[in-house]
């Protein structure tokens, strides 16, 4: 049955009204449910506020290096340490580190640009801050509701967004519903505030109706891989920080990698690819693998029975995408009845490689904007005060600054170093000019015939492992009797174009082994998507060269459960 037969057999749905909706319950959704709170409690109002997140419970989902910087949450919370939110890990220490293949060369840390600079921030798995965030958003007042994903943008008579709709659950592959079917509801709200991460399934769609990157530059992604390890305290150093550039990337190829020191002698090791490189033939998680085999990485890892030193203990895998376009790639975030806040915009910070500082900043910003406009009996209408604190706050000046550093990697790593040490460095962010880009990363693949191919050492694991390995210490997992939530708009493309001129990428791009190029009966190719693997991390979403794959929301509760991640 198709989602309209259902509606019509099953429905209507029941519908919820709140004054606020807010869609996904990470750093910025929460906050922008706590801001609203906050504001109502201090001025004696009761307004109800409702947030969805499709993950099993909020921080279920979340994934980052994450090296927090504690400005936004200071202005959230100023007892935020009274109140034992998790930052437990200040930064002691910080380098930046270039490799060769088996060289390394340190940048004095007199030379770094301030944007590298972690003094005062702290080194956390965010997503304890979000289960945090979460407790104070519910001991406020804010319902939260986990496992429901929300599927659908609802709109008004006048096109406005008035609040979106939960997905059905127990519907059956083929599409039916089952013994266990449950229809959607719909959730109203006088705003919609959209926090669903880097590359939203919702916000993907509002930015193409209201056309909200008009004039913009294409957005621009990365995908970010990470792990977590218990090592041995002897090679443990509590808040240091390290950052490298260079091997195994090529120099035209954009990617990083960092190394961080967290408390009780967990160390997060995490890759970070630019998703616009061009060899179709390029891994992103067998870089991340092979990163770790440099001596300076494996040192941390490895075991020296002669020193008593145990071998490291892998704990944690997850991927995520980012957003790393900057302030050039920024959508219009406001349109009619609702809000884009966080990663759903774009606000991260890549040359800091932070966002959930500008994720909780937005979501305050966008918070107090809605709470003045149902002050003044508004509803339904475009949150201008938004947009406009947004360019009087510290964080536009920020974004401001970096605006150009992922652009210069367009012209290899060497000149984007120099450029951005000239501008971060010499001018410290104030420039003169401005970059832009003009396509999106998925243009950057080259035909495979133009390339050439990457062999990638097999995994050993001890430090290197295979995708399955690693997918199921994400603790993964799907309702198996479900329609795919990685759909094909032609199932004839894989084959026909993805497979025969770009050596079939899917296989490679995606951190979690979900697609898979095999043979059928009759001996031909064709591609099988194994959905239950999937970690949600966006990359097929952002990457497949023709835009084939569309990510739709699974059943709530799918996906990763993270743990310290």
């Amino acid at each position: 049955m198709t989602h309209e037969e259902i509606l019509k057999t099953y429905g209507p749905r029941e519908a919820m009204e709140y004054d606020v909706v807010v869609v996904g319950g990470g750093p910025g959704g929460l906050s922008t449910a706590i801001r609203l709170k906050q504001l109502a409690a201090k001025n004696g109002m009761e307004i109800s506020v409702v947030v969805l997140e499709k993950g099993s419970e909020p921080g279920a989902h979340i994934l980052s290096g994450a090296i927090m910087d504690p400005r936004a949450m200071t202005e959230l919370f100023p007892n935020w340490k009274e109140l034992g939110a998790p930052l437990n890990q200040p930064v002691t220490g910080d380098a930046m580190v270039f490799l060769g293949e088996k060289s390394a060369l340190r940048v004095p840390n007199m030379f770094l640009p301030a944007c590298f600079e972690n003094h005062g921030n702290y080194i956390v798995s965010l997503g304890n801050v979000t289960r945090w965030l979460g407790q104070q958003a519910e001991a406020l007042g804010v319902e939260i509701f986990p496992g429901f994903t929300a599927a659908e943008v609802l709109y008004d008579d006048k096109g406005a967004v008035k609040g979106v709709a939960t997905g059905n659950m127990g519907i059956s592959k083929e599409g039916e519903p089952t013994a266990d079917f449950q229809l959607g509801m719909e959730l109203h709200g006088k705003y919609t505030i959209f926090a669903e991460g880097a590359r939203g399934h919702l916000g993907k769609q509002l930015i193409s109706k209201f056309q909200l990157d008009a004039g913009k530059d294409p957005q621009s992604y990365g995908l970010g891989i990470k792990e977590v390890w218990e090592i041995d305290p002897q090679r443990h150093t509590p808040g240091f920080v390290m950052h490298t550039a260079g091997w195994p990337m090529d120099n035209n190829t954009y990617g990083g990698a960092f190394l961080y020191h967290a408390e009780d002698n967990k160390v997060a090791l995490g890759f970070i690819t630019g998703l616009d490189y061009a060899n179709p033939y390029l891994s992103p998680f067998e870089e991340f693998q092979r990163w770790k085999l440099h001596p300076n990485i494996r040192w941390y890892l490895e075991g020296d029975e002669s020193k008593g030193i145990k071998p490291a203990k892998r704990l944690g895998y997850g991927a995520r995408a980012i957003t790393a376009g900057g302030l050039m790639s920024l959508p219009k975030t406001v349109f009619p009845g609702g809000a884009l806040v966080g990663c759903d915009a774009g606000f991260l910070n890549v040359s800091r490689i932070k966002g959930s500082h500008a994720a909780i900043k937005t979501g305050m910003l966008a918070a107090e904007a809605a709470y003045d406009a149902m002050q003044a009996g508004r509803s339904g209408d475009e949150l201008s005060a938004y947009p406009a604190a947004f360019e009087k706050s510290w964080l536009f000046d920020e974004l401001h600054k970096s605006r150009n550093f992922k652009t210069w990697f367009k012209k290899g790593l060497v000149t984007a170093t120099v450029m951005n040490g000239i501008e971060q460095f010499a001018l410290r962010g104030h420039i003169p000019w401005t970059l832009h880009r003009d396509k999106p990363d998925h243009a950057y693949l080259k035909p495979a015939r133009e390339c050439q191919e990457i062999k990638y050492p097999k995994p050993d694991g001890k430090l290197t492992f295979d995708r399955l390995s690693s997918v199921f210490i994400s603790n993964t997992n799907h309702a198996e009797n479900q329609p795919a939530h990685l759909t094909l708009k032609d199932a004839s493309v894989p084959v026909n174009t993805n497979l025969i001129t770009y050596a079939g990428p899917e296989s490679r791009y995606c951190p979690a082994g979900v697609y898979e190029y095999v043979k059928n009966d009759a001996g031909q190719d064709r591609l099988q998507i194994n959905a239950q693997n999937c970690v949600h991390c966006k990359t097929c979403d952002i990457k497949d060269p023709t835009q084939n794959i569309v990510w739709v929301t699974p059943e709530g509760g799918g996906g990763p459960n993270y743990a310290g991640m």
